[in-house]
């Protein structure tokens, strides 16, 4: 069962019991603890632990490439067309792959697939079906990896990651995403996180739990940092 994403806390918290409904529908030896599982994994990527506050704070960031000059020799320019797959063609004599990765926040990876889809509708005589909206392109492989010389490569398997969010983020139809709507999300993510890890502490399954995950993760990325600086030294 695909769980639904919600951009605000009222919205989660309004439909929480009859999605658990619909969960043990389709899954009859299912716990809450299950569900709540699996909710934790939904909402975790947009949230960090914070040290100096010792709580969740939201993080709705992605890491992505920017192949802005991948391959360049002496004579003229070639830009790099397999890179959102992170597939790098045979180098030729002379030449250098050129990216960095950049992180933007989620409002500007929805609005950079927005104009992925609308550039390909336009294209195509701004042929959107009738019974479809932007939703149902928004995980087409050749639209979202496509290539129009300079920009960010959109790895399809980091894609995936996003899909839930940009279901619910983007519009049906339009041009441009909701700067409001986003913020609401910023706003109601640590909220979400925070009923979640409530419903698993009063089942007494605190390690299953958003606050306990984040926080291992955040400390094993800081002993790593040390161990690095300590071999550097």
């Amino acid at each position: 069962m695909e769980l639904p994403f919600y951009l605000t806390f009222k919205e989660f918290e309004n439909h929480y019991y009859n999605t658990l409904e619909k969960w043990f529908e389709e899954y009859h030896n299912a716990s809450e603890i299950d569900f709540l599982k699996n909710l934790a994994d939904l909402y975790s990527p947009y949230l960090y632990y914070s040290f100096a506050d010792d709580r969740l704070l939201a993080d709705a960031s992605m890491e992505i490439k920017d192949c802005f000059f991948p391959y360049h020799e002496k004579i003229g320019i070639t830009f790099c067309t397999n890179c959102e797959n992170e597939k790098h063609p045979k180098a030729a004599k002379g030449m250098n792959h050129i990216f960095e990765w950049k992180t933007i926040t989620m409002m500007e990876y929805a609005q950079h697939i927005l104009d992925k889809i609308n550039r390909h509708l336009t294209k195509n005589g701004n042929s959107m079906d009738r019974n479809k909206t932007v939703l149902d392109y928004i995980n087409d492989r050749e639209i979202i990896t496509s290539r129009e010389g300079a920009g960010y490569c959109v790895n399809y398997n980091r894609h995936q990651a996003a899909v839930p969010f940009l279901k619910a983020y983007l519009p049906y139809y339009g041009q441009t995403v909701n700067i409001a709507v986003y913020r609401d999300f910023i706003f109601s993510v640590a909220q979400i996180a925070e009923y979640i890890d409530r419903k698993l502490k009063a089942v007494q399954a605190f390690e299953y739990t958003v606050y306990a995950k984040l926080k291992s993760e955040a400390k094993f990325k800081v002993q790593m940092s040390h161990q690095f600086l300590t071999i550097c030294n």
